[in-house]
């Protein structure tokens, strides 16, 4: 019977979850029923895709050619310009931006400045609006411009002589503020079976429930070169670079299409499955759209229609062909332009 019960399919459940603050959400899950030894190997490998594989928006950089620099004080400024900075690194932001953003504030005193005050792109939410970032006494002219970056792990502040009045700010990308895992066994002797806690807390800008789906991907995706990459022969040079040896054995990024045409049909669904639409360099906008639809694989994309997307909220015929073109250039596919012309893919 037990054995019967451990070959059953993988459950997860949330068996808890609070939002404690604007920012701090905490949630514990399940998951079951798992052989001996599973559950450690699962939790490590989640605990440490949660805190360092997930990326997060900071603001990196501030500046403003009326500060000389940074441990100076401004009239008018109950803050130094160094709490003022480290204000500015505790703010937290949600976006789903690639690379640097520019924003600014600019307020005129006496007042508090607040995160509710900085001038952001569209695509950049302040997740507690009312952090604190100065105090102004006097009526002056408080403005400085931001950068605002989405990264992943911890990136501490570059020696900088501000000439340029430009100040860099250390940067906690991590969304997820902190993970355990523990386990429960039950049963006797080779017939243990384990189940898995996992608890999740994070800064507001995901929920945990969120974190763990980008965790879970970002493993997967560290594993499918191994599914798909072809064994190769490497004879290693007494004075052969480390380097080379690492250009060698890398899978170049979307290739498994060379190998689609190979593959049987039942194979070619389970490698569709395995390519996720943020592989396919998308513009934010339009992964967002995607994202929103439940579209998360290049299997869930073919299986829609040219029609089906133009259907999606805020999607445009421009976003349609920007697709259509990526999938014809990577993996020689197309969609059909309509749910009645609509055909497997596969075939």
């Amino acid at each position: 019977m037990l054995r019967e019960e451990v070959a059953r399919p993988l459950q997860w459940k949330c068996v808890e979850s609070r939002a404690d603050s604007k920012r701090l959400n905490y949630a514990r899950f399940i998951l079951f029923p798992l052989m001996r030894g599973q559950g450690d190997t699962i939790g490590i490998a989640m605990r440490r895709s949660l805190l360092g594989e997930i990326e997060g928006t900071c603001i990196t950089r501030a500046k403003s050619e009326k500060i000389p620099h940074e441990y100076s004080n401004i009239a008018g400024l109950e803050e130094s310009v160094h709490e003022i900075l480290m204000n500015l690194k505790e703010i937290i932001l949600r976006s789903n931006l690639y690379g640097t953003r520019n924003a600014s504030i600019c307020v005129k005193g006496p007042g508090y400045v607040t995160a509710q005050d900085i001038i952001s792109p569209p695509s950049v939410e302040m997740v507690d609006t009312t952090q604190h970032i100065a105090s102004l006494t006097e009526p002056i002219d408080f403005c400085i411009e931001l950068q605002v970056e989405r990264h992943r792990g911890y990136r501490m502040k570059t020696p900088n002589n501000a000439k340029d009045g430009s100040f860099p700010i250390e940067a906690v990308f991590m969304p997820v503020r902190n993970a355990n895992h523990s386990i429960h066994s039950y049963g006797n002797g080779n017939e243990k079976q384990e189940i898995l806690f996992l608890e999740i807390w994070t800064n507001g800008s995901l929920t945990p429930k969120e974190a763990l789906n980008e965790a879970s991907r970002n493993l997967i995706d560290l594993f499918i070169p191994f599914l798909h990459a072809e064994e190769q022969d490497i004879r290693l040079e007494d004075n052969q670079n480390i380097v080379n040896i690492v250009n060698i054995v890398t899978v170049p990024f979307l290739t498994y299409h060379d190998r689609l045409h190979k593959l049987k049909k039942n194979t070619k669904e389970r490698a569709l499955k395995c390519i996720f639409i943020d592989q396919l360099e998308l513009p934010s906008r339009v992964y967002n759209c995607l994202k929103r639809s439940n579209l998360y694989t290049l299997w869930d994309l073919m299986n829609k229609s040219q029609e089906d997307l133009l259907k999606i909220e805020h999607f445009r015929i421009e976003d349609v062909k920007y697709i259509l073109d990526i999938l014809q250039k990577h993996f020689s596919m197309d969609l059909p332009k309509n749910t009645f012309s609509l055909l497997n893919p596969l075939e």
